[in-house]
């Protein structure tokens, strides 16, 4: 078993943090502490999944927990790009990105035996 750290997955959901902590920063007082907290606080938690599903012998549940997780998060950054919290730069950015985690979780759940 990979330590959770050095998967791939796990280095792209962390560079995902590091963008959503800096771009938030930049948003009106207004959202920074609504809208711009539940963004950092969810991408935390796709962290936590991932250090869960990598340790557990089950994890299908940890996988499916991200993968529900990170509806949401998609659905948070749509709100910021639509309210002009977010460039559409900046938007297209995390969505590459997203693209690849998306991918990558996905390969992984469906490689677990049922």
């Amino acid at each position: 078993m990979a330590l959770y750290y050095d998967l791939p997955v796990f280095k792209d959901v962390y560079k995902l943090i590091i963008k959503l902590f800096e771009y938030t920063k930049d948003f009106p007082r207004e959202y920074k502490y609504t809208l711009g907290q539940d963004i950092k606080r969810d991408g935390i938690q796709l962290v936590r999944s991932i250090y869960r599903a990598n340790k557990e012998k089950d994890k299908r549940k940890y996988l499916e927990s991200f993968l529900d997780d990170f509806e949401l998060l998609k659905l948070e950054i749509r709100i910021c790009t639509d309210m002009k919290l977010l460039s559409l730069r900046k938007q297209a950015e995390l969505s590459l990105l997203m693209e690849s985690i998306g991918k990558q979780i996905t390969g992984w759940r469906n490689a677990q035996k049922y």
